[in-house]
């Protein structure tokens, strides 16, 4: 039987994460190399390869510049800033969140790191907004399907199927091999019209392409926007569809059981943008295990510092 070279890779393994993370120390030493490749840059004056004195205050290591003596901890500035927590346990998080084969739960991951379940919570926001940030530039060419979805269910007594209230629409869009294999994906959560849709399209997808859809009305726009070629799978003709609509039909698949098997009670008018973005973020990186954690990681120190308020504010609306 032929193996998946996706579920068969290696990853980076606990023993070798601990190996190169396992301490306070190391951890921090990473950061550093992260945030300044080419040598220490002071955030307030500017000058770079600055020279600086180094102290420790408390846990954190700080560094003063020696043209304006400014002080700075290694993870001021970054998604780490104010954390009560050690820097080995947000990096053990990374590494849990990428090397699992399905999502994590924030239950799951607070009896994972010993914290309580508002740390996990969010801690795993703060990363998947990370993950977000980072993918929301991704543009897709070349052959593209284009699938229409919706998380969330029926309330009690509410309205059924599409109207649902707790439905939250949103756009799968998979690129392709000529033969069909999913190469790339890109998530949206937007509201099924020609104005929003045309954003997306001019937003996430490259031109010339060819994009295999559904009869869905406001796909139409993929023709107007100047796509070189619209290909429409009828519902009537199931074989065609799973032939010529598989990859994205697949990833929909994958990404509602990532979501059903690991969480349970999820303010997806909220949060939706991010939990699509967590399954973007991981799929495309779904063929190099190894990098996945260090990449994570490096991102995270570049983004910029979120607070509790921020994190449970952000909201994308449809």
């Amino acid at each position: 039987m032929k193996m998946n070279r996706v579920q068969f890779q290696p990853g980076l393994s606990m023993h070798q994460f601990m190996d190169l993370y396992g301490t306070q120390e190391k951890c921090e030493a990473a950061v550093i190399s992260w945030r300044w490749p080419k040598g220490y840059v002071c955030p307030s004056c500017g000058q770079a390869e600055a020279t600086f004195s180094s102290f420790r205050r408390g846990r954190l290591l700080y560094r003063q510049c020696s043209s304006c003596h400014f002080q700075c901890s290694a993870i001021a500035g970054t998604i780490f800033e104010a954390t009560k927590l050690p820097l080995t346990v947000w990096f053990l998080a990374m590494h849990l969140l990428t090397q699992a084969k399905t999502n994590m739960s924030m239950l799951e991951l607070s009896r994972h790191l010993g914290v309580s379940y508002p740390s996990a919570w969010l801690m795993k926001h703060k990363l998947m907004e990370v993950m977000r940030l980072r993918e929301d530039s991704r543009q897709l060419s070349g052959r593209v399907e284009l699938d229409d979805g919706y998380l969330g269910g029926q309330r009690s007594g509410g309205k059924a199927g599409r109207g649902s209230e707790n439905k939250i629409p949103f756009v799968t869009a998979v690129q392709t091999t000529e033969s069909g294999e999913a190469e790339l994906v890109c998530l949206a959560q937007v509201p099924f019209t020609n104005e929003a849709m045309t954003d997306f399209v001019n937003k996430s997808l490259v031109r010339p392409l060819t994009v295999v859809s559904d009869g869905l009305a406001c796909f139409t726009v993929t023709a107007k926007a100047g796509v070189h070629e619209r290909i429409v799978v009828s519902a009537g003709d199931p074989t065609a569809a799973y032939a010529r609509f598989n990859a994205v039909s697949t990833a929909q698949s994958n990404l509602k059981t990532a979501i059903s098997g690991a969480y349970h009670s999820i303010k997806f008018a909220k949060y939706a943008h991010r939990y699509l973005a967590e399954f973007q973020y991981r799929f495309n990186r779904r063929f190099n295990m190894r990098t996945i954690f260090g990449r994570l990681a490096r991102v995270a120190c570049g983004s910029p510092a979120m607070t509790r308020t921020f994190i449970r504010a952000a909201e994308v609306g449809c």
